[in-house]
C-alpha cells in the first residue's frame, strides 16, 4: 500500500503542543473520525487504546505508531504528529516520543494492516527522515516531506 495515499494534509500536525499519551490518542481520533464514514471519535479512540492495552506502540528511538481496525471503516485512514516535547508512551526503549504515525484500517483487512505497518516502520527507521520531520515547522511542511515533496527542507523516500 502506498503510504502517501493513506496521508493527508488534513491529518497531520506538527508540534502538537502539552500532550500525553492519552491526548495525543484523542487528538488522532478527532482528526480520524470525519475520513471514516460511520465511525464515531470515541469509536476511534477506544479502538487505540483497546491496542494500546496490549502493549505499547512506541516503537523506540522517539517513535510511536500506534493502530487499530475498525468494523465500520471502509478504507484505510492514517493522522501524523510531531509533538513540541517528547511526552511518555511507555516506549519499548523507555524514551520518549515525539513522532507519532496513527493508522485505522477496516477489520477485515488484517494483511494489508499488518504489511502497511511494516512500510511505516521502515519509513520511521530512515534516519533522515525522522530527523526532517523533528525540523518541520508546520503542518504543511511536515505532510511534504513524509509524502517526498518537502524539497529542500528533506523529505523520506517513498
Amino acid at each position: 500500500m502506498d503510504l502517501s495515499t493513506l496521508l493527508s494534509p488534513d491529518c497531520t500536525r506538527c508540534a502538537v503542543q502539552g500532550a500525553s499519551k492519552k491526548k495525543l490518542l484523542e487528538t488522532i481520533s478527532q482528526l480520524a473520525a470525519p475520513k471514516l464514514s460511520g465511525t464515531t471519535r470515541q469509536d476511534v479512540f477506544e479502538s487505540l487504546l483497546n491496542r494500546e492495552r496490549l502493549g505499547s506502540t512506541g516503537i523506540g528511538l522517539g517513535i510511536a505508531i500506534p493502530h487499530g481496525r475498525l468494523a465500520s471503516a471502509t478504507q484505510p485512514v492514517a493522522v501524523l504528529l510531531t509533538t513540541s516535547e517528547p511526552i511518555d508512551f511507555d516506549a519499548i526503549d523507555n524514551q520518549p516520543v515525539d513522532i507519532i504515525f496513527a493508522l485505522l484500517v477496516p477489520e477485515d483487512q488484517h494483511d494489508d494492516h499488518l504489511q502497511t505497518l511494516a512500510q511505516v516502520a521502515k519509513r520511521m527507521n530512515e534516519q533522515g527522515c525522522c530527523q526532517a520531520m523533528r525540523k518541520a515547522e508546520s503542518d504543511q511542511q511536515l505532510y511534504d516531506i513524509f509524502t517526498g515533496q518537502g524539497g529542500d527542507n528533506g523529505s523520506c523516500s517513498l
